[in-house]
């Protein structure tokens, strides 16, 4: 058995996932999680980097911050430390498109911090291996979700949503995976104009259920051709910041339904890449991330896929705050007995690959 600690820092910028997992072989049990926030200082500064072209010197020193701030999490988590063996670290994305990627929080300090070997940078070998350095959570999606008669859909709505899909008796040579399009991303960032930054996400999707959907604008959003573009595929900030909602703004439509608006626009873009893409009829759609507490959000993707069953991970032991933490702490188990676990089918890499650097 190992134990390993894996730490997640979302498109969201909301704050810092860790969880902590035992593993034999193919067995996982869940030893604790904890969120985070960022403070507010932090995370502005990160969005500040992942919005514009900086001096590198404020990357560099992000660079190293964020390892400490890291590391403070994994100790203050409420498993011991010294009972970890291992840490897979995602890092947090401030730059991703094709062919290109960069995740800060240096795994370097972070193992120094630790006194612990931590895998981190999992993203550039799938690249260098022709793929798109994402979706890399597939592989654990398969691992816990296939189903030898079930045709199965594994959601994650975090800053963006992202889709796996498993037929029955899925091997990993028959995952089908991609970013669907925004997450949370759009809709957070409305919530935090329309309350002057006191709400940095719609609780419950209170708020959109004030607004109104326009329907036109709604339209006009799902014609673009991301939506219609075959896997492999990935989304980001650079598709979905501050240029996106300052075009939204710009239609004059009041904040509220924008918001409302919103909140559709994601779920239609998820029941869209499941319609066209998933290969055969769906039977469940298993759901995780921040998205799952949005009832709104989820009452209109069960309503763009009525014939689905809809399911949280909670219900097969892994919390929906927790996944993507879980996930990165599986990954930085099969580099660390250096097999491979990229999705060559998900990201578009010429081959499997071993993923991430080691930093003892």
């Amino acid at each position: 058995m190992m134990r390993v600690a894996g730490i997640m820092s979302g498109t969201s910028l909301d704050g810092i996932d860790v969880a902590v997992i035992d593993l034999a072989g193919k067995s996982i049990s869940v030893v604790g999680h904890s969120t985070f926030p960022y403070a507010e200082k932090l995370r502005q500064r990160l969005l500040a980097v992942s919005n514009a072209t900086v001096h590198v010197s404020e990357i560099s020193r992000l660079n190293f911050e964020l390892a400490d701030v890291y590391a403070r999490a994994v100790k203050r988590c409420g498993v011991p430390l010294d009972s970890i063996q291992l840490v897979g670290c995602h890092g947090q994305t401030i730059f991703h498109e094709k062919g290109n990627t960069l995740q800060i929080g240096s795994g370097s300090v972070l193992a120094e911090r630790l006194g612990k070997p931590v895998v981190s940078d999992f993203r550039p070998r799938d690249i260098a291996a022709g793929g798109r350095g994402a979706p890399l959570v597939p592989f654990v999606d398969c691992w816990l979700f296939r189903h030898a008669k079930l045709s199965r859909v594994a959601l994650n709505i975090g800053g963006i949503a992202n889709i796996t899909i498993l037929p029955p008796k899925a091997s990993i040579d028959d995952v089908l995976a991609f970013d669907t399009g925004p997450g949370n991303m759009v809709v957070d960032q409305l919530v935090s104009l329309y309350t002057r930054g006191k709400q940095r996400y719609d609780a419950g999707g209170q708020l959109a259920t004030s607004g109104r959907v326009q329907q036109k604008l709604l339209d006009n959003l799902m014609r673009r051709t991301f939506y219609r573009q075959p896997p492999p595929k990935t989304a980001g900030r650079e598709q979905y910041g501050r240029e996106f909602i300052d075009e939204l703004l710009k239609t004059g439509i009041p904040l509220l339904d924008l918001i409302a608006t919103a909140t559709a626009f994601t779920a239609a873009t998820i029941a869209v890449g499941i319609q066209r893409f998933a290969p055969d009829r769906v039977d469940e759609l298993i759901v995780a991330g921040g998205g799952t507490h949005n009832a709104q959000m989820l009452a209109y993707l069960q309503g763009f896929l009525p014939s689905v069953r809809l399911r949280r991970t909670d219900e097969f032991g892994i919390d929906v705050d927790a996944k993507e933490a879980i996930a990165f702490a599986i990954l930085a188990y099969e580099t660390w007995h250096k097999r491979p676990s990229n999705v060559p089918s998900a990201t578009g890499a010429k081959r499997p690959v071993v993923l991430g650097t080691v930093a003892y």
